[in-house]
Order: structure tokens, then sequence, then C-alpha cells
């Protein structure tokens, strides 16, 4: 149920009932990076990471950067014909294939895989798209519109080459020249709805998705999503999907100009939680990047820096109060006392998640997969941590600090993945799907 497409905001409920899902979808063409670029004539060369695409030699260069770490990356296309020629080309290249896209309408495809569960997707939905949804998901007429969003997946293998080029892992780039949703169109059309389809739980996604917009439209917009989310009534559980950027001014202001104290949940990767340390002067923001298998003990830091400062307490005003974390060896599901409750659960089946969805298995098939968890770590480096050994016979570790309680699981990674894209949305999604949210909350 996952994709790569601009995650885009949405809405919905872990119960027989709607859930209203938010501003961002697409469609996702998922197709081989080197084999594509290959067709576009560009050959390997260096790389280099540029923050927004203006050609195909910038597309080659970003490409080269992340796939040379093995690390998944988002960007937007600024060259509106270029895009779409490299679209077409893509779309009807062999071997492509169409999935749905958007962190939102991805989360909500998996969610409403559950029958007992109703979506309601906003976002703009074009004809491609609409086909590919699952009958459980409902689009307002609002929504719908003549022409899809594209959003263009490059995938490459664990030891990959293209030239000097080899990958790491596997993995995969993302890139588009999205405005609807960037432009976060259908954020009235939610509003409108709330009162309505009356949502259990909302899924927020898409607000990376601003980088291709003016710094005023940012600034606009983040305090409409604001207003929008103060308009849902108290005691329905909000979750944000982060996912990849590169304007640290823009993810400091949704940090900072009330995003988080809005939102119930968050969901973040590896390298969405180094730069949202890195933009908010938070603990070990002077790493440039991780190295390797990202340190237990560091991740932990910042996300008890994140809840301390911008989570729920006795003298914030703040409904944060959960964090889903996931990376490709481990996941950690942080969350403040006294909200949540089944979170060794939660955390597990998001790992599970995790490796079937990766090896396209209904169960984990043990010969497929490998374990490159640490085996034992610190829970942190900013004060004195204990040392954890994990345990194969009880493997998800818990701990606590200061009214925090992270839960703690390995992943048993699949070896030769079949599809990366929409892995992080699918394990949010499991994640909340088995979470337990205190009634008082």
């Amino acid at each position: 149920m996952h994709s790569s497409c601009p995650h885009a905001p949405a809405f919905f409920h872990t119960v027989p009932s709607l859930l209203p899902c938010r501003v961002n979808a697409c469609v996702d063409v998922v197709l081989s990076g080197v084999k594509l670029l290959q067709a576009l004539g560009l050959n390997p060369g260096h790389g280099k990471d540029h923050s927004v695409l203006h050609s195909r030699n910038d597309l080659e260069e970003t490409f080269i950067h992340f796939m040379g770490k093995g690390a998944a990356a988002e960007r937007f296309f600024s060259d509106k014909e270029t895009f779409h020629d490299i679209a077409r080309i893509a779309s009807e290249f062999p071997g492509a294939q169409h999935y749905v896209g958007g962190n939102a309408a991805l989360i909500g495809q998996k969610l409403a895989a559950n029958s007992d569960l109703k979506v309601l997707l906003c976002g703009p939905v074009g004809p491609k798209l609409h086909e590919l949804l699952d009958d459980n998901v409902f689009v307002p007429p609002e929504s719908l519109q003549e022409v899809d969003e594209f959003h263009l997946i490059l995938e490459y293998q664990a030891g990959e080459e293209w030239g000097q080029l080899k990958a790491p892992h596997a993995n995969r780039f993302i890139f588009s020249h999205d405005l609807s949703n960037g432009a976060m169109n259908m954020l009235e059309v939610f509003v409108s709805s709330l009162e309505e389809f009356q949502p259990d739980l909302v899924v927020l996604s898409g607000l990376h998705m601003m980088e291709g917009q003016s710094k005023e439209l940012q600034r606009k917009r983040l305090l409409e999503v604001v207003t929008s989310i103060s308009d849902i009534p108290t005691g329905i559980p909000v979750h944000l999907e982060l996912a990849s950027m590169t304007n640290r001014e823009l993810m400091s202001s949704i940090v900072h100009q009330q995003v988080f104290p809005a939102v119930t949940s968050l969901g973040l990767n590896e390298q969405e939680l180094l730069f949202l340390s890195q933009s908010a002067s938070g603990p070990h923001s002077s790493l440039s990047s991780w190295n390797g298998v990202p340190d237990v003990g560091m991740v932990s830091d910042i996300l008890f820096w994140i809840l301390k400062e911008h989570g729920r307490s006795k003298s914030r005003a703040s409904d944060l109060t959960r964090i889903h974390f996931h990376t490709l060896a481990y996941h950690i599901l942080a969350t403040v006392d006294g909200h949540w409750a089944n979170q060794l659960a939660a955390v597990a089946a998001g790992a599970r998640m995790a490796g079937t969805q990766a090896c396209a298995t209904e169960t984990i098939n043990a010969s497929r997969v490998s374990l490159r968890a640490p085996r034992e770590f610190m829970t942190s480096h900013s004060e004195a941590g204990s040392r954890i050994v994990v345990n194969p016979n009880k493997p998800v570790v818990e701990w606590h600090r200061e009214g925090i309680s992270f839960h703690f699981t390995p992943v048993l990674v699949c070896k030769d993945p079949i599809r990366t894209v929409g892995l992080g949305d699918a394990i949010s999604a499991e994640g909340l799907f088995y979470s337990e949210v205190h009634p008082h909350y």
C-alpha cells in the first residue's frame, strides 16, 4: 500500500468506520533507475546532491549520489516540459509498473485492505489512480481530476553496478513535478468532509511537497494546515508521516510553527530524523550523515528530544505523544507514558510488514531474510544510557527515560527485495493499526 508519491495529508480511522485520508495522492511509476537513465542517454559520472532538479544532468548526478550511499531520497523537478518527457518515456518503458502513490494514499490503501475499515482519500485523484485504489477507499467528487499526477520511482538493487558505481543496499530515488500536491489543493476538501465522515483517525502527509512552492505560500499553507488540524474534534488522533526534505527552513517551520504540537503521532525514517535534528538544532545535529546502520543511542536521543521539547507534558499544551521510527535494520516506537498501549505488538507488526512486503510474501521466509540490527547497543549517548543485549527469543526490547517509553525491534531484512517503494508508509500503517490510544487522550 505504500508508494513514493509525495506524501499528502490523509485521514482515516481504525475501527469499522470512515478514515479520511488527506491531501497527497499520485500514481507511482516504478522502474529500474539505471535502465531509465541509460534510455535517456545519460552516462555515469560524479555524484552530486541537488536540492531541486532543473535538468537531466541534475537528475543523473543526484541519482548517482544516493545510489552510491544506498539511501532513499525524493526531489522536486522544476522543469515541467523536461519532466513530462521523462515521465512519458518512463511510463512506456518495458517492465515499468504503476502503483498507488503518495504517502497518504498509500497508508489509506494499506488500511483499506482490512475489510472493516473505510478510507476517505482527499487528494488529486486522476483516472489511473482511481482505477488502482482499493474498493474500500472512497474519493469525494471534489478530489477527482482529469489528469493524474505522476511520480517516478527509480529503483536499484543491492550490489547493482553502473560504471564505477556499486549500490551497497537496494533502495529507490523518487522525483516529480507535482504542483497539485505541493500546493495542498485538497486541504479545503478535507476540512469540509470532517463533519460528515467523522473519522476515528486522521493521517496527514505531503508537507514535504511544499518545497516546490514559494516561501510565502509555504508559510500561508502551513498556517492553514495548523488551522485545519485544530478543527478536528478533540480526541481524534492525528498522525503525520514525514518524507525526504532538503529545505531546513521549511522543516524548522514544521517543527516550530505549531505543526508538531498539533499532531498526536509522527512517522519517519533515519534521514528524516537526522535532517529534523539538524534543522532544529537537536541532539547529534553536527553529524552530516549516518555511517551505515544508524546508532541506536543517537536515534533514541533525538526521539527523546523531540518528545521532551515538542511533546505533551504538564507544562506544554501539545498533543504529540508518539513517534514511530523506521530504518532498514530496526524500528523504534517512542511514546509518552499514559497515552498509548500495545506498543510491543505495534512495533513488531511494523517490522513484520517490512520483511513480508519487501519480499512480496505472506509470511516471513527465513531463507530470504537476514538480520542486520546491532546485537547490542547503548540506549543513549547524551546521558548515561544502559547497554542492551538483544535476546533472539525476546527480540522486542523496552526501556524508559523520564516518562517516555522506547520499544525497539530488529527487522528481518529481505535479501533480494521485490519492491522497496512505500515500505515506510506500510510500516507506519501497520503500527497504527495495532496501536491503542487511551480514550482520555
